[in-house]
């Protein structure tokens, strides 16, 4: 009888323990690799407002790796110089309604490689006044001058103002260089990207939005767009379609968005968008909710502990999320490769610039495809990457 009544409490026991069990291992997320390219060390931007080249960078770099051309580390504060000097002009010659400031899009370091080439990070580090990228004096600086030019306190503008701006940036930035040496062989900057046969040619931009032509070369009003560059425009099923497609055959994505949502959490290493409320939620379970403080809902919804419904994005949610900026142009990073969640929920790798050792991913984090379907800005890829289909109905 004793035997009988232990074999009947074991399995009492066993019988609420099991799914206790099964509970613990659903919690966290559980990730599969999809995709995985090779790419350089993350690095900091630190206190610059130039994540823009960061990420830009570091895709050029991962191109060159995709080349076969070597690991290189290239200067982004060289991208950053010829940025600023571009944006000083249009600021000026725009009397000012312009935007100026330290932001960019991805568009500016290929318009810089195109021009002028690139340079390593030896050759232009960026460190003139400080130890690192702290950028908030010379900003306020640079700013500053521009408008004291724009506003010709001489009553005319003076043909010698973009000296003294570029006098500013020799300061804080340092000069720029005109030789330098990459494995004891001597470049200059146009000469050493040519060396590597990186076009920037090859690249383009893509956007998802309804209120401009689909399959056209549209222009996306926001800010950093000082350049006024244009991008070409897909449905967002289609856009989708190109970033999946591009990392699944080796090339990685430069991705330019909104992290000001409160589903990234960079700390967490996961930028996911919750659906708004459980849609099962009835009776006492909905008054709960309801009853919870705005605070306690959001550590409910955004508790990074484990897969949590998401949004359905559409075209139209997307589109609504940008007309309301909702959805701003805040934040570049490159996406590297794809997982997938134990519920087979796709996200992107994406490495941000903000230091290796600022979250327990090492610098990344893992974008899910409802968080980057609503806050994706604009992406940049090479041309080969995006199937023909697509590069036909573009006209490419």
């Amino acid at each position: 009888m004793k035997s009988a009544a232990k074999f009947i409490s074991l399995i009492l026991i066993v019988s609420f323990w099991l799914p206790t069990l099964a509970q613990s291992q659903e919690k966290g997320f559980n990730f599969t690799t999809i995709a995985d390219i090779k790419t350089t060390p993350v690095k900091d931007q630190f206190k610059s407002g130039t994540c823009w080249s960061f990420a830009t960078t570091s895709f050029v770099e991962t191109e060159l790796l995709r080349m076969n051309k070597g690991e290189y580390d290239l200067s982004e504060m060289y991208f950053a110089r010829y940025a600023y000097e571009g944006k000083a002009d249009k600021y000026v010659r725009r009397q000012g309604t312009a935007n100026f400031g330290p932001g960019g899009q991805a568009h500016d370091v290929m318009n810089v490689i195109r021009q002028h080439g690139f340079v390593t990070n030896a050759a232009y580090t960026g460190f003139a006044a400080e130890p690192n990228h702290i950028h908030n004096e010379m900003d306020a600086a640079l700013k500053a001058y521009v408008d004291v030019v724009k506003d010709k306190k001489n009553g005319h503008i003076t043909p010698v103002w973009k000296d003294a701006f570029n006098a500013l940036l020799d300061v804080y930035l340092g000069k720029l260089p005109t030789a330098f040496s990459v494995n004891n062989k001597s470049y200059d900057p146009v000469s050493f990207a040519k060396s590597t046969g990186f076009n920037p040619d090859d690249y383009i931009e893509i956007t998802s939005y309804s209120h401009v032509p689909f399959y056209k070369k549209v222009m996306i009003d926001i800010p950093d767009n000082w350049s006024q560059d244009l991008y070409y425009n897909l449905p967002l099923d289609e856009m989708i379609e190109v970033i999946e497609s591009a990392l699944k055959n080796g090339y990685s994505v430069c991705w330019d968005g909104d992290v000001s949502d409160k589903g990234f959490s960079h700390k967490n290493g996961l930028a996911i968008a919750p659906e708004s409320e459980p849609k099962s939620m009835e009776g006492t379970e909905r008054a709960r909710w309801e009853n919870l403080s705005d605070t306690d809902r959001m550590a409910q919804l955004y508790s990074f502990s484990g897969p949590v419904p998401e949004k359905k994005v559409t075209q139209e949610v997307r589109q609504q999320a940008f007309d309301s900026q909702q959805t701003t142009d805040d934040h570049l990073m490159h996406i590297t490769g794809m997982v997938k969640d134990q519920n087979g929920t796709v996200y992107f790798k994406t490495k941000n610039s903000w230091n290796s050792n600022s979250n327990k991913m090492g610098g990344y984090l893992n974008m899910s495809e409802p968080y980057i379907r609503i806050n994706t800005i604009a992406v940049l890829v090479h041309k080969n990457a995006i199937s023909k289909t697509i590069l036909t109905k573009l006209g490419l």
